[in-house]
């Protein structure tokens, strides 16, 4: 059980937490106790799980709010409003990855106004979008979305994430390069039905994912096509990087628009012509973090925050943290990183959210 101190004390809070990675958070007086990992909510046992874990936390004294994410088929959310019903309790639905920079916030006690950037998968965006590159301005309660980084298509929704092929195959058909797709993933029985699928915009929603952004570029490069396990393909480039060293020169290969789009479209476009895959995942991950930092940098000096929160499950890719923690700081940026970047901290988030909505009286 992991406890964490905050700087308020009421009101009290169950918060049900993602569908991956799961945990559940229960807040008494000034202390958040978050539950050990009960694990990916998508069989019976780790249900039944949580539905324990709820009852043996709220045993002495029953949540004044419950909060969860804004995904409607999560289990987390549906046990969340059946809970509310029963006790006759307001709920909050708090999107994901405002819970993840109110995470890293939570954990440092840190109530003022922070620039978050929000990276990993996936997670529901207030547009019904699936959201996972994000640039966000948050403050308690409320956050606003800045930036995100640009869109990108999943051929197959979901099984793309499951095949970095499909990204690779979806960004050289953005890119004028569809010819290519076949000729690359001969061995993809599947490589005719997504060019059709490209060509047709069919099946192939759009995401700013940061966690597909490197599936794309592993698929580019050829180094997982297919994942038998979560960000299989994001571990194998972060330690191809790691053997190469720093990349000798960095081409230009990031945009940033004037409505805050980060887009990686020119390193792509370099990743696909690129023999030396050492090179470049080196290449990539020096990239994205100067992208980023700038980003960052632009964002602090028009809102003028100085605060920088780091959340999300690639920040457990070292080496994107170290570089990009290190250019904030270079810029006289304060960093805020998390203990447990990934998931299993969004039920953190969601009760410092739901402390601080009750507490400016914005749910009752």
């Amino acid at each position: 059980m992991r406890k964490y101190t905050l700087p308020f004390d009421e009101p009290s809070v169950l918060a049900c937490g993602a569908w991956l990675k799961n945990t559940i958070c229960v807040t008494h007086g000034n202390v958040a106790q978050v539950s050990p990992l009960i694990g990916d909510l998508d069989n019976a046992p780790a249900r039944m799980q949580l539905d324990a874990m709820a009852a043996y936390l709220c045993e002495e004294r029953v949540p004044d709010i419950i909060a969860h994410d804004l995904h409607p088929d999560f289990y987390s959310t549906q046990f969340a409003q059946a809970f509310a019903v029963q006790h006759r309790l307001p709920v909050l639905a708090v999107q994901h990855h405002h819970a993840h920079i109110a995470a890293v916030c939570a954990e440092h006690g840190f109530t003022d106004a922070v620039l978050g950037l929000a990276l990993d998968g996936v997670g529901l965006g207030t547009d019904g979008m699936p959201w996972g590159g994000e640039l966000l301005q948050v403050e308690g309660d409320n956050f606003r979305r800045l930036g995100h980084l640009a869109l990108m298509a999943m051929p197959g929704g979901d099984l793309a994430a499951q095949q970095p092929w499909r990204m690779a195959a979806g960004v050289l058909f953005q890119m004028g390069r569809g010819e290519e797709i076949l000729q690359r993933f001969p061995d993809q029985a599947g490589a005719a039905i997504v060019v059709a699928m490209l060509q047709r915009d069919f099946n192939c929603p759009k995401t700013s994912s940061m966690g597909r952004l490197f599936d794309a570029a592993a698929g580019l490069l050829g180094v997982c096509e297919i994942q038998t396990f979560e960000a299989q393909a994001a571990i194998a480039f972060q330690n191809l990087a790691q053997q190469h060293g720093k990349a000798a020169s960095m081409i230009e290969g990031y945009l940033i628009s004037i409505n805050g789009v980060l887009d990686f479209s020119p390193l792509l476009g370099a990743l696909a012509d690129c023999r030396d895959v050492g090179y470049g995942a080196a290449l990539f991950h020096a990239t994205v973090a100067q992208g980023l930092s700038d980003w960052a940098e632009q964002a602090a000096g028009t809102q003028h925050i100085h605060t920088i929160a780091l959340g999300g499950g690639c920040f457990y890719n070292e080496l994107l943290l170290r570089e990009l923690s290190s250019k904030l700081s270079a810029l006289d940026l304060r960093v805020l990183t998390s203990e447990q970047p990934g998931d299993s901290s969004i039920s953190l988030g969601q009760a410092w959210i739901a402390m601080q909505a009750v507490r400016n009286r914005e749910v009752k």
